[in-house]
């Protein structure tokens, strides 16, 4: 995952919780539900406590409270408590949304018009960016299409240097080879070594940032989502028109909202066990 300033920037998109709007009990159970795990599949109501920052007499009582409404069990012969695999219920309304565009769709829809006038997702698949899903208001003067399906040169999008900034450098040329690399506007980088010294930019910055270089006239960051090993297996980006607003400005708006999204849609996959299923790239 990103590090220093991106994640930083994801986290500081998050939107603020009023306290006053939270139902403490109702926090305090997910924390107790959350202190079992990979390692602690059965704990007592003390270690639960203590994993879940409760108190020993809060705890007992949240924990019998779960086990009455089936959702941890007394292991027999002990003082231990598990969940039980009605817990599955809680996750399954989310998992049986489908894949991932289907995951992604609602949280693209929430950044149109707010933060972008477009928002996508998309895949790398034999160097080209395979884009699946999109969201847009706003960008049909511009003759651009992006349609789920639509296939564009990897090298010439933030959204495909989103991606190729964290394979490993044997990758990054494979894919960028994959391709013939063509001047899409004056700004778009054709040489292999421009676009490796980019890529770097890219990973050191946590997003990538594209202006004109895939289309004149629109400015694009993208940020990419991780698998559970950490690799990039897609990326979501955010596009305006130029005339909109400043590089400067849009990008301090937009990278955070890219990030968190991606954020989001990662850790999705990683919680689903592979039940969020990322597609290929398309014929």
């Amino acid at each position: 995952m990103p590090e220093g300033s991106a994640a930083e920037l994801a986290q500081a998109s998050t939107p603020g919780t009023n306290p006053k709007n939270q139902v403490q009990s109702v926090a305090k159970v997910f924390a107790v539900l959350k202190a079992f795990g990979p390692g602690a599949a059965e704990l007592t109501a003390a270690e639960v406590a203590a994993r879940a920052g409760l108190d020993r007499g809060t705890a007992f009582r949240l924990v019998h409270t779960l086990v009455d409404l089936g959702y941890m069990r007394a292991v027999p012969g002990s003082r231990r408590y598990r969940l039980t695999l009605r817990c599955l219920e809680l996750g399954y309304a989310a998992l049986s949304a489908g894949d991932l565009p289907a995951h992604a769709t609602p949280l693209l829809r929430e950044a149109v018009p707010g933060a972008a006038d477009a928002a996508s997702l998309g895949v790398l698949d034999r160097g080209e960016v395979v884009y699946l899903a999109r969201v847009e208001a706003g960008l049909d003067r511009h003759g651009v299409e992006r349609r789920p399906g639509t296939r564009v040169g990897a090298y010439a999008t933030a959204l495909g240097q989103a991606i190729l900034a964290w394979l490993p450098r044997a990758e990054q040329v494979a894919e960028l080879q994959a391709v013939e690399r063509v001047m899409l506007s004056e700004r778009t980088l054709i040489s292999m070594d421009d676009l490796l010294a980019r890529l770097s930019e890219v990973r050191a910055r946590g997003f990538a940032v594209s202006d004109g270089e895939n289309a004149y006239g629109l400015r694009t960051v993208a940020a990419p989502v991780f698998d559970a090993d950490g690799r990039p297996v897609a990326g979501v980006s955010l596009t305006i028109a130029a005339t909109r607003l400043p590089v400067a400005e849009f990008v301090a708006g937009a990278a955070p909202v890219a990030l968190r999204i991606s954020s989001e849609l990662a850790e999705g996959v990683r919680l689903s066990l592979g039940a969020i299923r990322v597609p290929r790239g398309r014929a």
